[in-house]
């Protein structure tokens, strides 16, 4: 299967806006520039993906990713839309033949090769769609759909329930995977806490 990861992004200086009590807006862009170039790296790495891609309306940051070898896509000007950007970048990937997509958000800052390849693991025999949801089960922090057109992007508050549902209708067959370091996104103060404490992947 020909695989693309596909990584959406916010403007650097704009995003992790509810740590702007802990963090200050410079440390916050080092912050999302450090987590952009950890993923883009850690997904380039893996021989079973073949290209990656960064959607985003920021050009330092798509600049960014062009340094590191990621293709990028401009998202359109209208009001930021998560969703409509992914089908934009996903549209992009079927152009060069993808017959299939991971998302994965640059705020994983445990993301690692070895989990990756788990969820890979699990996206054999399609129609399938692969979820790993974040630490509370609610969110969706990584989405593997094969085709990359099974379900619609629906990615928000409650999201994970919602990716469920579409993947039943639609027929596909669903796999949850739940892993620590995808589990775990850097949204809040708390979230920061605990990947201090556990003194992984990356230094913030």
């Amino acid at each position: 299967m020909t695989l693309w990861a596909i990584v959406p992004v916010k403007p650097l200086r704009r995003g992790k806006s509810r740590l702007a009590g802990t963090l200050s807006e410079d440390e916050r862009a080092e912050l999302n520039r450090i987590l952009l170039e950890h993923t883009i790296q850690t997904l380039t790495n893996l021989k079973e993906i073949e290209q990656v891609l960064v959607v985003s309306r920021d050009s330092s940051a798509l600049a960014l990713a062009r340094d590191l070898g990621a293709r990028t896509v401009q998202e359109d000007d209208g009001a930021p839309n998560l969703n409509t950007a992914l089908k934009r970048a996903t549209v992009v990937a079927q152009v060069y033949a993808s017959r299939g997509v991971l998302i994965v958000p640059a705020d994983l800052p445990l993301l690692n090769p070895n989990d990756v390849k788990v969820l890979l693991s699990h996206s054999a025999n399609p129609p399938v769609v692969v979820i790993a949801p974040d630490r509370h089960q609610k969110g969706t922090n990584a989405l593997l759909l094969s085709p990359s057109n099974i379900i619609e992007y629906d990615f928000g508050e409650g999201s994970f329930e919602r990716h469920c549902a579409r993947a039943k209708k639609a027929g596909a067959r669903l796999e949850v995977v739940n892993l620590p370091s995808l589990g775990l996104d850097l949204d809040l103060p708390e979230d920061l806490k605990i990947i201090r404490e556990m003194e992984k992947t990356i230094k913030i």
